[in-house]
């Protein structure tokens, strides 16, 4: 298992990230630290071994203007705040720009957080992250014009829920305390799914989207050799009532699912019976997303 950063060096990555951005974007207009009072308690937090966690995190804003073939340079800007344990947690970003309606925003921003989920988990990510606003943000502006000015004054965007199926991918899955915590955290946030312990571990949550990130982004919190999303699903709902999510969930409940394998430790689980059971349930494409073979 690898061991979890400490407060410290988390913190030591955010003072060197941040050095690199001043040294990058020397003009206020590119990088400005919103808070400095925050950087200076960080800097004296990694210092003075007896100094107290800082207790407000480090706040900034880069200034993006990203390459479009128009003239018109549109400028985005990136709010981002350091949480105390990133790299280990993703930063809190957020894009704006004149130019972008809410719903384009709202659509903007959560692809940025797809993409931070997906590539950057325990790294310093701000410089990826203003890369790929550089490359995609001016793409939507343009993006849902038409549906937006089709639609009436009061389908408003919270209208539209969103439904998602996380599959989650561990190296393995053996430890009581986690397998505790991803059954009664899925219950908490009425996610229904299923968590197949051994090597390779095995998650499944489907729910609100809101809660599937928030049930990540605690999973991956906990010490792992590895594990990774391997694949995510998102359907968008008109009117989201309860009805509505019922009907998308391929599971009924959350729970812990273990085919009995034959590995000398019988952690290793029999694969052929995960098909069957994944098959069962009108998912058997994901099963070679995971292994790479057509299941039989």
């Amino acid at each position: 298992e690898t061991t979890a950063m400490t407060n410290r060096e988390e913190a030591e990555i955010q003072i060197s990230e941040l050095d690199l951005l001043s040294s990058m974007f020397p003009y206020e207009e590119e990088f400005t630290v919103t808070d400095q009072l925050a950087v200076a308690e960080l800097k004296h937090y990694v210092e003075n071994e007896s100094a107290e966690m800082p207790s407000s995190k480090v706040q900034f804003i880069l200034n993006v203007k990203p390459e479009v073939s128009n003239a018109s340079t549109v400028e985005f800007s990136m709010a981002c705040a350091l949480p105390f344990k990133y790299p280990t947690v993703l930063p809190e970003i957020t894009v704006r720009s004149s130019l972008l309606s809410r719903s384009q925003q709202m659509h903007l921003n959560s692809d940025l957080k797809t993409y931070l989920m997906q590539n950057c988990s325990g790294e310093p990510c701000v410089l990826s992250a203003r890369e790929w606003v550089k490359d995609h943000a001016a793409a939507y502006i343009d993006k849902e014009l038409s549906s937006s000015s089709v639609a009436t004054s009061n389908a408003t965007q919270s209208d539209v829920i969103t439904f998602t199926r996380l599959w989650i991918y561990s190296h393995h899955i053996y430890n009581k305390q986690k397998r505790k915590n991803i059954i009664d955290w899925a219950k908490e946030l009425s996610l229904s799914g299923f968590c197949m312990p051994g090597k390779p571990g095995v998650v499944c949550v489907e729910g609100l989207q809101s809660s599937c990130e928030e049930f990540w982004s605690r999973v991956r919190r906990l010490t792992w050799k590895r594990i990774l999303i391997r694949h995510r699903e998102d359907v968008s709902l008109e009117g989201g009532g309860h009805a509505e999510i019922q009907k998308q969930r391929k599971f009924s409940t959350l729970e812990e699912k273990c085919f009995d394998a034959h590995g000398a430790r019988g952690n290793h689980m029999d694969l052929g019976q995960l098909y069957h059971f994944l098959e069962e349930r009108g998912c058997a494409d994901i099963f070679q997303m995971y292994f790479g073979v057509e299941g039989h």
